[in-house]
Order: structure tokens, then sequence, then C-alpha cells
């Protein structure tokens, strides 16, 4: 394969007849690693009851993926941009199939929590390197347009796929076949690059920002780790005030030495713009509430409700249908015509409006009339967020900065999603057990004031996401002042989909 002056694949690689067909693997790793963000949601219920994991530690076989995920993504850039691209997506898909199967054969809450933070590790170094192979491979921009959006489709459709899939895989085999089912795909996948892929040489002047990571990395976990720990220690606990404490020192030294670092993770200039800044911080306020909905409606309709995996499953589609229909419908074809914000803001009003209704929810609500409507406009104002938050983080940047810009959006996203978890699963714990505490009076009716007390501290929680979506429309309202986009205006870099 010949190259360019500038480094590109030259012009030959695009009469390459099987680039399609790469295509193909490129796409099933991304949809891989998409998927595996909801699939594991409905089989939660089912993995607690068999590891006997309590309800505060629940939320880490969520919370560990999106946190390694989101933690290390601007780091597995890096080391793409070192060893080439096409190297660190098959060492990324080895170790992520290798990684899904330890968790299938978890015997402990622990085992489980570590395998799920390994997949998101790998996946840190698949995700960026999916993206890069695919802009190389597809150097012809009407076929690039095209490429992008396959690739967008499948890996849009990730969340949809993971709720069915989880359900069919929870209900007629059992829970640990939604981690082993990421092994023969990642193995075909790995076959497919292997035979179908170019390779493109690491740059040797790219460095490892190590430190930046390790700062970055450990302040959220420490920070997610607090909110864990306030359920069962206390809000005023000495140990819960030590880690918000190291995860603040730790993140404030992560931003100082990105001003130094010879080879920053995160150049600053990056988030110093007003508007890429308002679009990071309402990406990730969004998340919080969408993450928390996964978890607390996952088992409200499996343990409350009694409804089966796959019904779990299908009951979660409107939503993601939902989101489809905002960003491909209204979104995509208002963004042109109205600023970002004239969006954004509705969008998370709408969303907050969908959860505000799920504060309603009882031991006894019925689906068509009560969970439905909510699902469907918290769907449409995610969808009419996505985009132009999308849209605008990635507009207007120099080439260079176009890779850490994308990560930097779906890092967001993801340590939206770890604190949001964390955060809300702990609000409700709590709210639940004080709600036991105060209206048990009669031991013949606690199995009833129990399961009444997990629906409270539900609402209580979603009470909480409701505010937070607010807050996250009044932050792009007040940040995000870019105007519409001119019709002719063009981007060099593809758009990152949304990994919902």
């Amino acid at each position: 394969m010949s190259a360019t002056p500038t480094g590109e694949p030259a012009a030959t690689e695009e009469a390459d007849p099987r680039r399609w067909w790469g295509l193909v693997v490129i796409a099933l790793a991304q949809l891989m690693v998409v998927l595996d963000a909801t699939i594991v949601n409905i089989a939660l219920p089912s993995a607690q009851r068999d590891l006997g994991m309590s309800d505060a530690n629940r939320q880490w076989v969520i919370t560990a993926y999106t946190l390694a995920f989101g933690g290390l993504l601007l780091l597995g850039g890096r080391i793409a941009d070192l060893v080439g691209r096409k190297r660190t997506f098959v060492i990324g898909l080895i170790g992520f199939a290798a990684a899904s199967a330890l968790g299938g054969a978890a015997t402990g809450e622990g085992m489980l929590f570590g395998a799920r933070a390994l997949q998101g590790a790998f996946a840190a170094l698949l995700a960026p390197s999916a993206l890069s192979l695919l802009t190389t491979t597809f150097t012809d921009p009407k076929e690039r347009g095209k490429a992008f959006g396959i690739y967008g489709a499948l890996a849009g459709s990730g969340s949809a796929i993971g709720f069915i899939v989880g359900g069919l895989l929870t209900e007629y085999l059992n829970w640990r076949w939604c981690l082993y089912v990421n092994v023969p795909i990642a193995i075909a996948a790995v076959f497919g690059a292997l035979a179908l892929l170019h390779d493109r040489p690491g740059h040797a002047g790219a460095r490892l920002d190590v430190p930046g990571a390790v700062m970055g990395c450990g302040g959220l976990v420490a920070i997610v780790y607090g909110f864990s720990e306030a359920q069962p220690r206390g809000w005023t606990d000495p140990v819960v005030l030590g880690l918000f404490a190291v995860g603040v020192a730790l993140l404030v030294t992560f931003v100082w030495w990105q001003n130094r670092a010879p080879s920053p993770l995160l150049p600053l200039h990056i988030v110093k713009d007003r508007n890429r800044a308002g679009c990071f911080l309402t990406m990730a306020l969004a998340v919080i509430g969408m993450f928390g909905l996964f978890l607390f409606m996952t088992y409200y309709l499996q343990v409350v409700l009694g409804y089966s995996p796959v019904r779990t499953g299908l009951a979660f589609l409107p939503l993601t249908v939902a989101i489809i229909v905002g960003s491909t419908q209204i979104s995509a074809r208002l963004m042109n015509r109205v600023p970002p914000r004239g969006l954004m803001v509705p969008g998370m009003v709408l969303a907050s409006g969908g959860m505000v209704i799920l504060t309603r929810m009882t031991v006894h609500s019925s689906y068509p009339t009560e969970i439905l409507p909510a699902l469907l406009l918290m769907g449409l104002g995610m969808g009419l967020t996505f985009m132009p938050v999308f849209a605008t983080a990635t507009a207007g940047v120099a080439p260079q900065d176009s890779g850490v810009t994308s990560a930097t959006v779906n890092t967001s996203q993801q340590v939206g999603g770890s604190i949001g978890t964390a955060l809300l699963n702990t609000i409700a714990t709590t709210s639940s057990a004080a709600y036991v505490t105060a209206h048990l009076r009669n031991p013949a009716q606690k199995a009833r004031i129990v399961q009444e007390g997990v629906v409270h501290g539900y609402t209580v929680a979603i009470w909480w996401a409701a505010g937070i979506m607010l807050l996250a429309g009044l932050v792009a309202g007040l940040m995000v002042t870019a105007k519409a986009p001119r019709h002719d205006t063009r981007t060099d870099s593809p758009l990152p989909e949304p990994a919902v």
C-alpha cells in the first residue's frame, strides 16, 4: 500500500473491492462496544441474585465498564497513534473477548466488577481505532459519507439490539451469556480485521501521557466510589469525604498537568472554547439521567411488575426508537435552521418532563398509560439533544484536534453515565431504606412495605435526574451561543454516534 506525502493512504487503496467487507468488521466491533453498555442491564437482576450483590454494589456492574471506558478513552486514542490503528484494533478485540469470558465465568461480585472494568479498558482501545480505520479506509468523500451512514446506523442501534439480545439470552440461557456472546463476535472480527483491514504505521513521535491518565481516571474512580460508599456509610462519613477530597485533588492536579505535559491527553484549548465546553457539560449532565433510567426501569419492570427479561427488553424499544426519530428526523432536519441551543434546551425540557411523569409510578403502574409516554418523551428529548451536541462540539476544530475532540465528547458521555449511575443508585437505596424504616409497623406487611419502599426510592432518584436534566438545559441555554451553521458548512471530521 502506497501513501501520500502527508501520510494518508493513497487513492489506490480505494480500489480494493474488499473495503466494504472491512466496513462490516469495523461496524461489528463498534456495535459490540455500544451493545455492551445496555445488554448487561437486562441481565443485572439475575446476576445480582446469583452472585449475592447488595443493592448498593450492583451499580458497579455498569459503572466499572463506563468508568474505565470513559476514563481511558483519550489514552486509547494516543496508543492507537503510537502503535498503529489495526494493531490496536486487534489487541482491543482480543482483550475485550478475554475480559467478557472472565466476566461470564465470574464466581463473585468482585470478579465480575474487575472483568467489566477490563472490558471498558479494552473498549477504550477499540473505539478510537475503529473510527480511525474507517476514516483511512474510505477516502473518497461520497463513499466516506455512505460508510459513516452505515457505521452510524449500526452503532446507534446498539442499545436496542442490546436490550433485545440481553432479554433473550437471560431468559432462555442465563445472564452469563450476555458476556459470553462477545467472544464469538470478537473472534470473527479479529479474523476479519487481519484479512481485510489495511494497517497504518504508528507515529514514532507520539507520546503517552501516563501520569495524566492515572490522575484523570483515578480522580473519577475516587468520586464515583465516594458516591457508592455514601449509602452504607452516610454522606458525612470520613471515608466518603476523604474519597471526594482525593478525587477533586486528583482532577485539579490533572488540569494543572495538562498545561505542562509534553503531549497532554486533553489539550486544554479544546475545553476553553465556550460552545464546546457547554456541549461537553450538557452531554455529561444529560446522560446522568439516562443511565439512571436504564438501571431503575430494568429493576422496576422485572422485579416490581414481574416482566420477563425478553418483555423488559421490548419495553425499552420505544425509548430507542424515539431517540433515533428525534435525532434523525427532527434534529438533523432543523440543525441548519435553528441555533444548537434551540434544539438542546427544548430537548432537555422534554426529557425532564418524561422523568417527572415517571415519578408518579407505583407498584401497580400500567405500562401503556404511565410508563410508555414517559419513555417516548425521554427518547425524543435525548434525540433532540444528542445531534446538536456532537455537531457543535466538533465544528470548526483543527484537523489535528478532531480526534481528541470527538473522544472528549464520548468521554463526557461515559463519565456522566458512571457518576449518574453511582449517585442515583445511592439516592434510591438510601431513600428506600428510610421509607421502610418509617412505614414498617406490622411485620406481616413487610413484603408490601419493602416493595413500596423500592419504588419510592426510584421515584426520589428520578426527581433528582429530572432536576439534573433541567440543569443541562440551563447550561446549554447559557453556554452554547453558536448560531445555526450555514447550509454550505462542511466538516473535516465525521461525527461520532452517541452510544445510547
